[in-house]
């Protein structure tokens, strides 16, 4: 139990925190800030948060636990903010897509108080953002990485690890920089692809026509495209090394297929599309388990 979340970001990944925590019983008190006061207001209103709170510094005062749910390039100027409060039994966690700058970020400024920080990044979200759209069953059943690094404290780790599991996550441990390689691959190229696709479609001359065809395969491999401008704008560029990487990977492999169809190499274009075909449904069977 937790006497006080100071919470910096009342949107849609903090107020499901809030909430989760709160339905747990994991929590008294939630004192929040955003820089919109209008979302603090309205979070207040919902009941996500307790009391608004006019600074980041403010919000942090008196809190046992804190939650960073901001934009990644947002991060070093919160914790600049709340700096003079952070101590060393103080748990603060964020939400962030990407580590190693947010890593790299709470080295530069919470000095020896680093080790109160255990980054994090729940595998959740929705296409819309806003506090509005706060769902306490946010991170139910979902994966929550875990990015410590050797100066983390030992009990600060194991308290981020006992409330995620306390909220039905599934915890996992990896070092900020095996998270973001992995994550370039299975989540930001995918993002990349489907914001190219969408405006490649829509940049032709009868794009919209095209669009108004589209059925169900094209839904779903697009829904990712109507994520946060923003927030997508800040992750795709804070992992751009390891995204441009996997983004050659994905060309060059783009580029094999495309010439087996130029030259109407059917047989061999087949054997590719089964073997992704059966990696896809066995990736899906096992994801499944794992999350039973």
């Amino acid at each position: 139990m937790f006497e006080q979340l100071g919470l910096i970001g009342c949107g849609l990944m903090g107020g499901s925190f809030a909430l989760a925590l709160k339905r747990a019983g994991l929590v008294k008190r939630v004192v929040g800030y955003s820089k919109s006061p209008s979302t603090t207001e309205r979070a207040r209103q919902m009941g996500v948060i307790d009391v608004e709170a006019p600074s980041a510094l403010l919000a942090v005062s008196g809190a046992d636990i804190v939650l960073l749910a901001v934009p990644v390039s947002a991060t070093e100027a919160t914790f600049k903010a709340i700096r003079h409060l952070v101590g060393p039994n103080t748990l603060i966690m964020d939400v962030g897509s990407t580590k190693r700058d947010v890593v790299d970020a709470a080295r530069r400024v919470l000095g020896t108080n680093v080790g109160s920080f255990v980054p994090c990044h729940p595998i959740t979200g929705k296409e819309v953002s806003g506090v509005e759209h706060a769902d306490v069953e946010l991170y139910a059943g979902k994966q929550v990485i875990l990015t410590p690094i050797e100066r983390t404290f030992t009990v600060q780790l194991q308290k981020a690890t006992d409330l995620w599991t306390a909220l039905g996550c599934h915890v996992l441990k990896m070092s900020p920089q095996a998270h973001d390689a992995a994550y370039a691959a299975v989540s930001h190229l995918p993002h990349l692809i489907a914001f190219a696709l969408i405006n490649g479609i829509t940049g032709q001359d009868h794009g919209k026509d095209y669009m108004s065809l589209a059925g169900p395969g094209f839904r779903d491999f697009t829904r990712i495209a109507a994520s946060d401008p923003k927030m997508w704008r800040d992750i795709l560029i804070a992992n751009r090394e390891e995204l441009l990487a996997q983004s050659k990977i994905f060309q060059e492999t783009l580029q094999s297929l495309e010439q087996l169809i130029s030259t109407s190499s059917g047989d061999v274009l087949e054997v590719l599309i089964e073997k992704a075909s059966e990696t896809r449904a066995t990736w899906r069977i096992s994801s499944q388990k794992s999350h039973k």
